[in-house]
């Protein structure tokens, strides 16, 4: 297979996907290196294409709805609470940052989209034995947020804000 045919055949695995896929599975697939798989990534970003890197894996960004943001504080313990919210109510729970004193405003990808999603992040989390980027800022922290619609964007805000975790 050339190159070019690869990274056709690349992009649609990515977009017909359901989840994120890892460099891993794409280089068993089209039997080839992961370190080829991470070059093709690069030069279909280069070139335009809407792919985004996970803990997980790459997603082919499908922008449907609307991106919002909202600030919450809130510790540690409450935050399967605020993702299973946030996805059962239908927004993705794209990623979550913090302005960091030092180093500005740090982010981290999620691409949270449903429970089994949540399950998968806090057990990792567990498992890493890592802090969350919100214990740089006693709490709080930023989620960029894809929803449906404003009416689901200002639910969730609702939401949190009932959870007394909204900040406003």
């Amino acid at each position: 297979m050339q190159a070019q045919e690869r990274r056709t055949a690349i992009l649609t695995r990515l977009k017909s996907a359901t989840g994120p896929v890892s460099a891993s599975a794409l280089a068993g697939a089209l039997s080839v290196s992961r370190q080829v798989i991470v070059g093709d990534i690069a030069l279909l970003r280069a070139s335009g294409s809407p792919i985004e890197a996970t803990p997980r894996g790459y997603v082919y960004s499908r922008p449907a709805g609307i991106r919002g943001q909202v600030v919450t504080c809130h510790s540690g313990d409450e935050m399967e609470r605020e993702l299973i919210t946030l996805v059962d109510l239908g927004c993705v729970v794209e990623d979550v940052s913090v302005e960091h004193p030092v180093y500005g405003l740090l982010t981290g990808r999620l691409q949270i989209s449903c429970r089994a999603d949540v399950e998968r992040f806090l057990q990792e989390v567990r498992d890493s034995a890592a802090l969350p980027l919100s214990a740089l800022t006693e709490g709080v922290h930023i989620h960029g947020l894809r929803c449906p619609d404003r009416e689901t964007l200002e639910k969730a805000r609702e939401a949190l804000r009932q959870m007394g975790i909204l900040q406003e």
